[in-house]
Order: C-alpha cells, then structure tokens, then sequence
C-alpha cells in the first residue's frame, strides 16, 4: 500500500542507480524516471544530483530517504500484521545470501518453500558477506545467510550448518597429487583469491595468521568476486584457490577439478542473521524454521 513513487525513490536511492532499480522493480528505466520526476514535483526539490553517469542523493534527498525506509518498513509491517489475522502466509520475503550459500545451497531451500507456501514471493540478494550483513543491519533485507560474520552489534546470529574450506586446483596443477596440505605449503603456488569484503576470505585470512602465516605472503595472482569465475580460472591451471567444498561438488565427480583438504582442516560455520530489534512477520519467523531445519541436514 506504500506509495509508489517511495519505492521507486527507495531503490533508485539504495542503488545510487536508475538501472539497477528499474531491475529490482522490474520497470522500464523511464519509468522510474518518471517516477522520480513526480515524486521531485511533489516535493518542489531536487532529490538527485546527476552528473557524468553518476547520481547521488541530494540533501531534500537524504532526508526524504530517512522517512522513506521508515514508512515502507511499516507499511510491509502493516499488509504481515493483516495477513497473519486471516490466517495466510503470504507476500515479499526478502533474502540475502554470500555467494556460496546462494548459489550452491540455498536454491533448493527456496524451490522447497515455494511449494510449501504458493503465495510467498521470494526475492534474494546475492553479495558477498559484508554486503548482505550491512542491507539486514539497515532493514533492507528480512534476514540473510552468510559466513559467520566477525561482527554482531544489534545483530541475532544463528550458526545452521558446517561447512569445510579445501584447496581446489586442475587435475595438472603440482599441487594435485598431495592427500593433505598444510598452510605453510601453500606459499610458493599461484593463488587466485576472492575479493575483499568476501566471508571465504576473512576466514582463509585468519586460519593462515592462526597459523603464522600473512595472507600478504601468498603468491597471489588474481582476485575474482566470483566462485564460478575463480572455479573455470583455476580450471585452466592458472593457480589453485580455497573454496567451500559445496561449490565443487559436481567438477570433483567429474574428474575437472581436485579438491584437497587443509591440514588442520578448515571448517566454518554458516550462520543466519536478522536484525534483534525489527518485528519479524510470521512469514519470516516460518521461513527461518524451515531453513534451519533444511541447513541441519545438511
């Protein structure tokens, strides 16, 4: 029921992008303009500087922001509060996840509660750890899977599953006949690595100074913020990598990559966050039930 030129002023001002909003919002980029342009009209100011390619919120802007996150939080606190008094699991149910989660473990979850609940619309966010941790700290975001984070303030953070670190290179990279590998032998090798703000990377970071070893020492050759990206250079022989033995499963059956395990293994925990003081709807109490349930099994 939130008026729509708020929400479309919302996305355009979370992404700082025209495109970007018009593609959550599933619009046609004109169409948010128009959209901005009215709501500007509304309000006798500008709310968006516009130079070059580039926006950025205007001080009406920032203000208009601030009020505008409130009234569509409680606009969607208003349509749940309705819904659970007709009995009826329904509506928007948005998720973040870290890559990992969201590309290797969290679709079947999704598939699965669909089904259960028909009138749920999901809608994820993929980003990296530090990303999706930052969108459900401000409300942007219902709840997110990540890696555990290293920071909690004003945050519930429930550990869900395991999930173990391995050394993954081609079948004729030097490193693929080793059983086990121990930290210090990684050194001298060429290693693509993920991007900073990446879970997978904070926690390779820390199991390597555990081990008196600086991350800086590594013989890094490249950083990709993708696993499928990092899965096809280490594929060409280009290095070895650390990946969530979940993102190579199906290359490991195949013979296309070799997954070699860290001495002392590296095991993380996948954990669930939402924010401690935000009302949670019935829909997002249900599905933090059912995920739990599901990463459990795993």
């Amino acid at each position: 029921m939130a008026d729509r030129r708020l929400q479309v002023f919302h996305a355009v001002a979370r992404h700082l992008s025209f495109t970007k909003a018009a593609e959550e919002l599933f619009m046609s980029q004109p169409a948010v303009t128009f959209q901005i342009k009215q709501l500007e009209e509304h309000f006798n100011a500008r709310l968006f500087d516009r130079q070059h390619s580039r926006i950025s919120l205007t001080p009406p802007g920032e203000m208009v922001m601030g009020y505008a996150a409130r009234m569509l939080s409680l606009s969607e606190e208003m349509e749940a509060r309705v819904a659970e008094m007709t009995s009826e699991i329904r509506g928007p149910l948005m998720i973040g996840a870290s890559l990992t989660i969201a590309e290797y473990i969290l679709p079947s979850i999704l598939g699965a509660f669909k089904s259960s609940y028909p009138g749920v619309e999901p809608r994820l966010q993929v980003g990296n750890s530090e990303t999706i941790f930052s969108n459900v700290q401000e409300h942007f975001l219902d709840l997110g899977l990540i890696e555990s984070p290293s920071r909690h303030h004003g945050m519930v953070i429930e550990t869900c599953c395991n999930d173990e670190l391995v050394v993954v290179c081609a079948p004729d990279f030097d490193l693929a006949d080793k059983k086990e590998l121990t930290p210090k032998q990684l050194e001298k090798y060429h290693f693509v690595g993920r991007e900073p703000g990446s879970g997978t990377r904070e926690f390779f970071d820390s199991y390597l100074r555990e081990h008196d070893i600086s991350p800086d020492l590594l013989n890094r050759v490249m950083e990709l913020g993708s696993p499928e990206a990092i899965k096809r250079v280490v594929g060409a022989g280009l290095g070895y990598t650390i990946l969530s033995r979940a993102a190579v499963q199906v290359e490991s059956k195949s013979g296309d990559l070799i997954i070699i395990p860290l001495k002392p293994r590296l095991i993380r925990n996948l954990s669930m966050i939402y924010p401690r003081e935000k009302y949670r709807s019935r829909l997002v109490n249900c599905f933090i039930d059912f995920a739990k349930q599901a990463l459990t099994k795993l």
